[in-house]
């Protein structure tokens, strides 16, 4: 039986009890996960109250299985749930995640997808390469005489938030705020957030949208060749996006147009140098770059939980039952280390090649941002190592305590 650090498992039950604030659980999942691949992939975790898969082919089923949503309220109400009414100190967050593309259902997320999707496609996308490469170089010229950096705060975040700004036509000048907000955001995503991160959150939410406003009034008025002036003018059976559906959509493509990415480029760097393989072999051409991207996405995912409704009542045929309105939760992170899909799935193997990971999630809701994430890390990535060869880690690099958003707090390289 495998067992591993801060889990209690019962697999006959499939009962679960892990505390996500354990630092041998949040620094590195791993023997958690493996752990659970052994005794019972499909459990219910005490301390969430609901159930969790962590099968590779469970969780990508379920993330395709129409039975289940985003959100619930378009079938059913508060009252016949059971549900707690909204928060009033989150209405300004709330009213965000109202008409966000991540938490809707068709028809509403067809619409919204289809009026933005064109802009997110591979061929759209491989036209920023240029763009990338020269911001990338630029970066890094910054500070390569330096002989040290912290990289997540010089170049893991600066690279996707000025892509996805200039790309909308925001101001790259205004990076710092989009960051400051999207930071305090992002934190009500975790589990049970604290009322001051809530407060917060929602303070931020309210920046975020004031500002925003501004920004759709002035591309009104004088229109650009970028994304947000396509999402203004664009229409679909008649339609055009509102402008509170314009402000959601404009914060989860600036938050989760950098936010994973940030994440995905430390824990590669990070997983590149502590693994032994050699830099130049790893992006020596376009298919072994593609690989190691490809391997660090799957074995240092930045995401490890989404979570879905059952629509309606079901019972899954390993004899777990669901009501409607129930939670799930699918473990990304897991999945992507199953011993059923993947061989010896603890290990680094940049020249795996054993089928897709899942960190960009699956059918309705995969990631619409996934190209242009994969293009900044086979771009970056390679540029970063060829620019500074004897680049290595300062010290072991401290994890985020953050559960579902799997990072470094900081990333100190010296060369």
């Amino acid at each position: 039986m495998i067992s591993a650090p801060g889990i209690s498992i019962d697999g006959p039950a499939r009962r679960v009890c892990l505390d996500v604030r354990n630092p041998d659980f949040f620094r590195n999942p791993l023997p958690a996960y493996a752990a659970l691949h052994a005794q019972c992939p499909a459990f219910f975790w005490e301390e969430q109250q609901q159930w969790y898969f962590a099968g590779y082919d469970r969780v990508n089923a379920l993330l395709r299985d129409r039975r289940f949503g985003r959100q619930i309220l378009h079938v059913a109400t508060r009252q016949e749930l059971g549900l707690p009414e909204p928060k009033p100190h989150l209405k300004d967050f709330d009213a965000l995640e109202a008409h966000s593309l991540l938490e809707l259902e068709p028809p509403a997320h067809t619409r919204l997808r289809t009026l933005v999707n064109r802009a997110f496609v591979s061929r759209q996308i491989e036209q920023l390469r240029p763009e990338i490469e020269a911001l990338s170089h630029a970066v890094i010229d910054t500070f390569e005489k330096d002989g040290e950096v912290e990289l997540l705060k010089t170049y893991a975040e600066t690279i996707p938030v000025t892509i996805i700004a200039r790309m909308l036509g925001i101001p790259v000048e205004a990076a710092p705020r989009l960051l400051d907000w999207s930071h305090r955001m992002v934190k009500m995503y975790v589990f049970n957030p604290s009322l001051e991160v809530e407060i917060d959150a929602n303070m931020a939410s309210a920046e975020f949208g004031e500002y925003l406003k501004g920004i759709i009034d002035d591309r009104r008025a004088n229109p650009a060749d970028d994304l947000l002036t396509h999402m203004i003018t664009s229409e679909k059976d008649g339609e055009r996006l509102s402008e509170a559906e314009l402000i959601s959509t404009i914060v989860l493509l600036l938050n989760a147009g950098h936010e994973a990415t940030v994440h995905q480029i430390g824990n590669a760097v990070r997983t590149i140098l502590k693994s032994g393989f050699s830099p130049p072999e790893l992006f020596a051409n376009a298919e072994t770059t593609e690989r190691t991207v490809e391997e660090c996405l799957r074995f240092a995912a930045p995401l490890h939980i989404f979570q879905r409704y059952a629509l309606t009542d079901i019972e899954l045929e390993d004899g777990v039952t669901l009501e409607k309105g129930d939670k799930i939760g699918l473990m990304l992170g897991a999945a992507n280390v199953d011993p059923r899909k993947f061989s010896a799935p603890g290990t680094f193997k940049p020249d795996r090649d054993e089928g897709a990971n899942v960190s960009f999630g699956a059918g309705l809701h995969f990631c619409i941002g996934a190209p242009l994430a994969r293009l900044e890390l086979k771009v970056s990535l390679p540029i970063l190592f060829q620019r500074l060869p004897g680049m290595r880690l300062k010290h072991d690099p401290p994890v985020k305590d953050s559960f579902h958003f799997h990072g470094l707090d900081r990333l100190d390289l010296v060369w």
